[in-house]
């Protein structure tokens, strides 16, 4: 259930730490830490943190969206899993919205579409989803992202498919569809080989 400031001031001891001081406390540690396992704790506690509205702000001010787009960079899966999942949860906010569209948001989430794990797909195409809006949509609906797309629309994974089918439905047109398996249908022919015929 989400909270609002006046009920977490109230549910607040008042010598406790408040929210901010919290999340404060949290980037700290995952800035600091050298243990790869607390690293992966404290951002999937960050990444639950950004479900809940209230704290949008805090978590723009602690610069906690720059820290979800840097470790879609990582190596380590957990930890770019994490991080997929709090931009997930943060971008249906207009203002977190603007400002991973500005840092380049699109591109690095779109690679996640090609990804083996299925909730990584699921949080891939459901971040697309809530990104899109009048000045994206032309990045989002990249042919390449669209192919990705179609592909899971055809998926055996029905939760892959549905959600797929979901955007192309809700975001494309058929002529951006029909665009695209045409271009699929020109990579398909054969390209025949040089003549070996002799005159």
């Amino acid at each position: 259930m989400f909270s609002t400031p006046e009920r977490l001031a109230a549910r607040t001891p008042k010598d406790g730490v408040g929210r901010f001081e919290f999340l404060e406390l949290l980037v700290k540690e995952f800035k600091t830490t050298k243990s790869t396992e607390a690293k992966e704790q404290v951002l999937a506690n960050l990444a639950n943190f950004a479900y809940d509205p209230v704290n949008y702000q805090f978590l723009r001010k602690l610069s906690v969206i720059d820290i979800f787009l840097d470790q879609l960079g990582e190596s380590n899966k957990t930890l770019r899993q994490y991080a997929l999942g709090g931009l997930c949860n943060l971008a249906l906010d207009r203002e977190n919205k603007s400002y991973i569209l500005h840092c380049g948001g699109v591109n690095k989430i779109a690679l996640f579409l090609n990804n083996s794990d299925e909730d990584t797909v699921l949080s891939a195409i459901t971040t697309l989803m809530f990104l899109v809006n009048p000045q994206s949509k032309k990045e989002i609906k990249k042919p390449d992202t669209l192919k990705s797309i179609l592909e899971h629309s055809r998926n055996e994974n029905k939760r892959i498919s549905n959600l797929a089918n979901i955007f192309l439905q809700d975001y494309c047109t058929s002529e951006e569809i029909n665009a695209v398996l045409l271009m699929e249908e020109i990579q398909n022919i054969p390209v025949p080989g040089p003549s070996t015929s002799q005159t």
